[in-house]
């Protein structure tokens, strides 16, 4: 299948997956409710690249995160937490002039309309990023390139580093791009459905919700959203509850997702497209690459942050195995992805 980075002698020896962007320490409720009316908050991390990296590092893979983060406590909070997770920080540089970024969220989900967040970033340390002061050698170490829109819509420093890492040019990494649609971070708004449209064909293998399509693009349909983004060429729509469609080439594969008593709807979609490139990385085919990515979104869901580790390597296989009927009739809830938790099926 297109879209499997190749593989070298050196391999043994390569990063697998360097993941760039901006991480914040999330601030998390410790009930429902509006943020007015939240008592306290437990603190955690969040970054969609920083997630990625960490349920890949988790997974088993070589996986390096590179941002800028502020010389103060959350900074340091930071990256000790995600160097936790068995992740290289080592080209995480540190701005002694701006600050980490940091953010309150309610319990809701993102989609409800009673869903807060309330950011801290603007002059963060991550958006003074550019590409005149990233480490471009461990940027380009990897077999894999991960980005998301969100980097661009921090800074015009962040776009013109995004513009270059999408650029075509001989021997780059696999680039992939989660194009990750928030409207709030866009000053003016107007630009970024062209702007992510315009990163999202310069990539190798691109993630995008439908819902994303349509908000962004008015495109419905995963033919549609093909059509606009004919040159990757590996192409994954995400349909929540319904599943994903992942199309390489003239290939469309349908692969439905799993019923999941959800504990907290955040990081579900970075852990998709985590485990999607773990199996990439493995060179399954399309159908097991996006179960291996429904079971890592399940993992996030049926726990209250964004991070936790994903099931054992030999046991998700043994699941992604099953045949479609059996598939159908998994339902994962809190704990599955313990060794001593059996899986239930109606």
């Amino acid at each position: 299948m297109s879209g499997t980075p190749a593989r070298t002698a050196a391999d043994a020896a390569t990063t697998d997956v360097v993941c760039l962007g901006e991480s914040m320490v999330t601030f998390l409720p410790s009930q429902p409710g509006r943020l007015a009316d939240v008592p306290s908050f437990g603190r955690g991390i969040g970054g969609a690249e920083s997630n990625v990296a960490c349920a890949l590092a988790r997974a088993g893979h070589r996986v390096a995160w590179v941002s800028r983060v502020g010389a103060d406590g959350f900074g340091d909070h930071l990256v000790d937490t995600i160097a936790g997770y068995g992740v290289d920080t080592s080209a995480v540089r540190r701005d002694p002039d701006r600050p980490t970024g940091i953010y309150f969220r309610t319990a809701t989900d993102r989609a409800a309309d009673v869903h807060e967040v309330a950011y801290y970033r603007a002059g963060s340390a991550a958006s003074a990023m550019s590409p005149a002061n990233v480490p471009y050698e461990a940027l380009l170490a990897g077999r894999v390139l991960h980005l998301s829109g969100i980097t661009a819509a921090l800074s015009a420093d962040c776009l013109a580093l995004l513009r270059e890492l999408t650029a075509p040019r001989p021997g780059r990494p696999l680039v992939s791009f989660d194009v990750n649609h928030r409207p709030g971070l866009w000053r003016g708004g107007d630009a970024s459905p062209r702007v992510l449209l315009e990163l999202a064909r310069g990539a190798d293998l691109v993630f995008v919700g439908d819902d994303e399509a349509e908000e962004a693009w008015g495109i419905v349909g995963a033919e549609a959203i093909r059509a606009a983004l004919p040159e990757p060429a590996v192409l994954v729509v995400k349909r929540g509850a319904e599943g994903a469609t992942v199309i390489a080439g003239d290939t469309v594969t349908d692969v439905p997702a799993l019923r999941v008593d959800v504990v907290a709807p955040v990081g579900a979609g970075d852990a998709f497209a985590a485990g999607f490139l773990s199996a990439t990385l493995r060179g399954l085919p399309a159908r097991d690459r996006a179960r291996h990515g429904h079971l890592m979104a399940a993992a996030a869901l049926t726990v209250p942050g964004d991070l936790t580790d994903p099931p054992a390597r030999d046991r998700a296989d043994r699941l992604v195995a099953l045949d479609d009927t059996a598939w159908g009739r998994l339902r994962l809830g809190p704990g599955w992805t313990g060794d001593d938790q059996e899986v239930r099926t109606p």
